[in-house]
């Protein structure tokens, strides 16, 4: 006779976050037209510091990034229309 085991539940979201705390607490800079389609699918993006995550929060709320600051400022000038922003 068999039996059937039951195992526990697990966490099958994935962690989108460095797991520091300190990137929960800015806005970070990211391609605006991927931050409008996050948004709108909950399909995570990546920040210019590496951070990845799923904004939801008003970004006028929190200071910048300074990591994503210093990328964003050592960048090129672009003309091309994908212009960073804040999220």
């Amino acid at each position: 006779m068999s039996s059937t085991k039951i195992l526990p539940e697990q966490e099958t979201t994935p962690r989108t976050s460095h797991g520091d705390g300190d990137h929960e607490r800015f806005a970070h800079y990211a391609d605006k037209h991927k931050i409008t389609e996050s948004m709108v699918t909950g399909t995570p993006i990546r920040a210019l510091c590496g951070k990845v995550w799923v904004p939801s929060r008003d970004p006028k709320k929190y200071p910048v990034c300074p990591e994503c600051k210093e990328i964003y400022e050592g960048l090129p000038p672009g003309g091309d229309g994908g212009d960073d922003n804040k999220q």
